[in-house]
């Protein structure tokens, strides 16, 4: 039987090999050239084609074209090349102009541009609008909320709590704490529509209001662990019960940090007698709207979405009961929130937004 000519050999240098290793393990990348790395790096360790084709799924061919692609034009052969098509019909000129008027004027008659109303005024096609608009990430229809802080203690308070969490004192437990209050108990007027293949979960947009609930929550920075009691009603007393309970739970010989805003609950006058009575606790209240700091509201949002938004609740004992349920199942597996941010990254982000508004003109 007659055999073909042996392919070349594919020497790897080390610095190839290392950018070849990282296009392999890449999860970002498109698959086609994460597989077209992992195949030069077989080859670069001596396996046959014939292998490299099974252990990758390819044929004999693919594996012929991609070595002999490296070969000649090393890791930049490995992408794939432009295809020709049709070229395009609107100049740099015109494009630019579009992302300008859409960034820098509003319509007469609306607050924001529209693909159809842009397109009208500018000549362009709302599809070729919308792709510009997509590839350079204009969203004229969209807003995000913000709210900057005017507590003239913000830059100490951020260092503080930010250097809680990321140098969390010896001896010691962080707790952020806060309440989440009324918390419905909504019942939906008829039954449910369940969830099925091709067709989404079906509720009816009115409900029945069956009273609310406090829930008074404690994060543990350090575990993830929660601690978390409902209550009636939103004032010092129920909150005074809460640090109780607190209290009943750390054990005696750690102390305690409290992350806590500045709401009229956590600085009734009754509640600072009740901690100048215990040295152990130590009270670090979070910036003027600022709740973004404390990390409970983190976990504030994960039962919001799991547990109560779309619960049908027929009574508020069946809502205390399901979030007593959630705390349990969610303490068995608990994790801490990794945070990462530095303090000096947080300023930094907060310059920026104001400087952006300074910038701006109303």
């Amino acid at each position: 039987m007659k055999r073909g000519r042996p392919p070349r050999p594919v020497v790897l240098p080390n610095e190839e090999r290392e950018q070849l290793r990282a296009l392999a393990s890449s999860r970002s990348l498109p698959y086609g050239l994460v597989k077209r790395a992992r195949l030069i790096l077989l080859a670069g360790d001596g396996v046959a084609n014939k292998v490299i084709a099974q252990e990758l799924r390819m044929s004999g061919w693919t594996v012929s074209k991609w070595r002999g692609r490296y070969w000649a034009q090393g890791i930049q052969g490995l992408h794939d090349e432009l295809r020709p098509g049709r070229p395009r019909s609107i100049s740099d000129e015109r494009v630019a102009a579009l992302v300008r008027k859409t960034l820098q004027t509003v319509p007469k008659n609306a607050t924001h541009w529209s693909t159809r109303g842009i397109a009208e005024v500018t000549s362009i096609s709302k599809s070729t609008v919308h792709r510009i608009w997509g590839a350079f990430g204009v969203q004229p229809h969209r807003q995000r909320r913000f709210k900057l802080s005017t507590d003239p203690f913000f830059v100490e308070k951020v260092r503080d709590i930010v250097g809680l969490y990321l140098n969390p004192p010896e001896t010691a437990m962080v707790l952020c704490v806060d309440e989440k209050s009324q918390i419905q108990a909504l019942d939906r007027t008829q039954p449910m529509l369940p969830l099925g293949l091709g067709y989404v979960e079906g509720v009816t947009h009115d409900y029945v209001r069956h009273g609310t609930t406090t829930l008074f929550a404690a994060l543990d920075v350090a575990t993830g662990r929660i601690w978390g009691q409902c209550k009636r009603r939103h004032r010092h007393q129920e909150y005074l019960e809460f640090l109780r309970h607190i209290e009943a739970n750390v054990p005696s010989h750690l102390d305690i940090h409290l992350v806590v805003d500045n709401y009229a609950t956590h600085k009734h006058p009754k509640v600072k007698r009740w901690l100048a009575l215990r040295p152990r606790y130590h009270i670090h209240h979070t910036p003027t709207y600022a709740s973004w700091i404390n990390q409970v509201e983190i976990w504030f949002h994960l039962i919001t979405q799991r547990a109560i938004r779309r619960g049908t609740f027929r009574n508020v004992k069946a809502l205390v009961e399901k979030i007593k349920q959630f705390i349990q199942h969610y303490n068995v597996h608990s994790r801490p929130f990794t945070w990462v941010a530095t303090a000096d990254s947080i300023l930094d982000k907060i310059k920026r937004v104001c400087e952006r508004i300074s910038g701006t003109r109303h």
